[in-house]
């Protein structure tokens, strides 16, 4: 169906002016037009309180393996090519060809972003899309000029994306039909062959992840909040997907600045975005009210929930298409965000680890040393469905705790992490989220009222003048007290059953993680017991 334009605020630079010839383009619909059309396209089902209800397809999570950057002169020697898929500029070349001949046959949305909220440092982002609904998911989710600012809208790097359009692996020099191919050199994104449109702000974040650092600033994958009124008490969560940087830092006391992608600088910390993507399984009203709110609000993108037909009620506690339902909805939907998505420089650092063995310790205090050592390494698990093929929680060592979004090595990232923590007087916390009495098979998921009971009590500076104890696996400094409601949590053995089957765990965590803190050089830094029975 040919789109209605009357819905268009249109920007002077134009597709046809990047040589992209579609059959035609809406620009800059906004999100009750998006939504309309995305109905009336039937890419989606209404919710009984207006939230667009959407299914992905056979992707459910986003497609690490095949993504490719492409070999460029300009980028070439910069990339972390341990971490990256190649491609050649010929095979490039031909993706992008038979892509815009694709385009041709398309009436396209086309998206005019902004990434960052520091004016100073903000990138332009053109969203080019098959899917109505992908258009309201990333203007839910980025930044958006005003209608005054779109005439003058010139795209520095600009995402294109056919879902329909699939890949040829022998032709287009990719591993399958699905392929997400970066050219920083013609600031060009291709998408093509998944649904998943999780792929496009990840494209974004991929895209200043390799940016900022050559302006100082730290790119880091995380979410962040200061306290009500006070920028300056600003905390940062970093951590993968499931593990809890939104459910953490949408806390009803504190402005949420943001929940997944945000810069360091010198004068402290900005959001990316202007949106949110929160994980949807089993939402409590209770638990995350914020949370669960903007899940019920008109405009918000479902993501693989399911709803009754008839009443068109959302059951959040419904599995059965995906362990990675999802919200993406935009910062205005929560109570208390902060107003201008930053905040000071941190006071508070949580390195956010999902432990599926269920032997580490919920709360840690680190030094600088320990911070970038555990910053570097990224021990933590990739929860179910956040990635294709991802079934079960999966022990993983994501280094930064963004290792999929890296361009450069991760010694760039880790190198400004810890200069940053030489100049602040922040404190570094290590914060299990994942298991405890058990591994991920026999235990249970660390309850959120105790991670947010530990979390408080360290922003409150409530462990600033406890006792500590040597960690019994990590050698970490762990409070001795805390609040009542994580008393029995804080040392793990005592969580478990059987002493003998947490030291088997224990030795299970051994047997992973020191190779990798042998292949990294930080064994003497972070020294895991030698131990095994107690």
């Amino acid at each position: 169906m040919a789109l209605d334009k009357s819905a268009d605020c249109d920007p002077s630079f134009r597709l046809d002016t990047q040589n992209i010839f579609p059959r035609s383009a809406r620009y800059n619909a906004s999100q009750a037009a998006l939504l309309e059309t995305a109905l009336a396209k039937n890419e989606g089902t209404l919710s009984e309180d207006g939230a667009l209800v959407v299914t992905t397809g056979k992707f459910t999570g986003r497609s690490p393996d095949d993504k490719h950057i492409v070999l460029e002169g300009s980028s070439r020697d910069d990339i972390w090519w341990e971490g990256n898929r190649s491609m050649t500029k010929v095979s490039f070349e031909v993706l992008k060809a038979d892509m815009l001949d694709h385009l041709k046959g398309l009436d396209v949305e086309v998206q005019d972003l902004v990434c960052g909220s520091v004016p100073e440092h903000a990138v332009n982002i053109r969203l080019v899309a098959e899917f109505t609904w992908h258009a309201l998911f990333l203007r839910n989710l980025m930044r958006y000029p005003n209608p005054s600012e779109i005439a003058s809208y010139v795209p520095e790097y600009t995402i294109i994306n056919t879902p329909g359009f699939l890949a040829i692996p022998d032709r287009h020099g990719c591993r399958s039909e699905t392929v997400i191919a970066v050219s920083l050199e013609q600031k060009l994104v291709l998408i093509a062959g998944t649904e998943y449109s999780g792929e496009n702000k990840k494209s974004a974040f991929t895209i200043l992840n390799h940016l900022y650092p050559e302006k100082g600033i730290l790119p880091m994958h995380c979410s962040a909040n200061h306290a009500v009124g006070n920028p300056s008490d600003t905390a940062v969560f970093f951590g993968l997907s499931g593990t809890g940087k939104t459910t953490l830092s949408a806390d009803p006391d504190r402005e949420l600045i943001g929940d997944d992608e945000h810069g360091w600088y010198d004068k402290g910390v900005f959001n990316f975005e202007g949106g949110c993507y929160a994980k949807t399984i089993r939402l409590s009203e209770q638990a995350e009210p914020e949370i669960w709110s903007a899940v019920h609000k008109f405009g918000t993108v479902l993501e693989n929930v399911t709803l009754n037909e008839s009443t068109r009620e959302l059951d959040l506690n419904d599995a059965s298409i995906t362990e990675n339902t999802r919200a993406a909805y935009p910062l205005s939907a929560l109570p208390k965000a902060s107003v201008d998505s930053s905040g000071g420089v941190p006071r508070n650092i949580f390195l956010l680890t999902c432990d599926t063995f269920g032997v580490t310790p919920p709360i840690a205090r680190l030094s600088a040393e320990e911070a970038r050592a555990l910053f570097l390494l990224g021990f933590t698990s990739k929860v179910s469905g956040t990635e294709r093929g991802i079934t079960t929680p999966t022990p993983t060592f994501s280094t930064c705790f963004g290792a999929p979004f890296l361009t450069r090595k991760p010694e760039v990232y880790a190198d400004m992490f810890a200069d940053r923590l030489a100049t602040t007087d922040a404190k570094v916390w290590l914060l299990n989220t994942g298991w405890t009495g058990g591994n991920y098979l026999s235990g249970e998921r660390m309850p959120i009222g105790v991670s947010r009971g530990l979390l408080r009590a360290a922003i409150a500076g409530h462990f600033d003048d406890v006792e500590y104890m040597k960690d019994q696996i990590w050698g970490l400094n762990v409070p001795v007290s805390g609040p009542a409601e994580t008393m029995r949590y804080l040392h793990p053995i005592q969580t478990w059953a059987v002493n003998k089957e947490f030291w088997s765990s224990a030795q299970d965590l051994k047997d992973q993680i020191v190779p990798k803190l042998v292949e990294l050089g930080l064994g003497r830094v972070i020294r895991i017991s030698n131990e095994t029975s107690n």
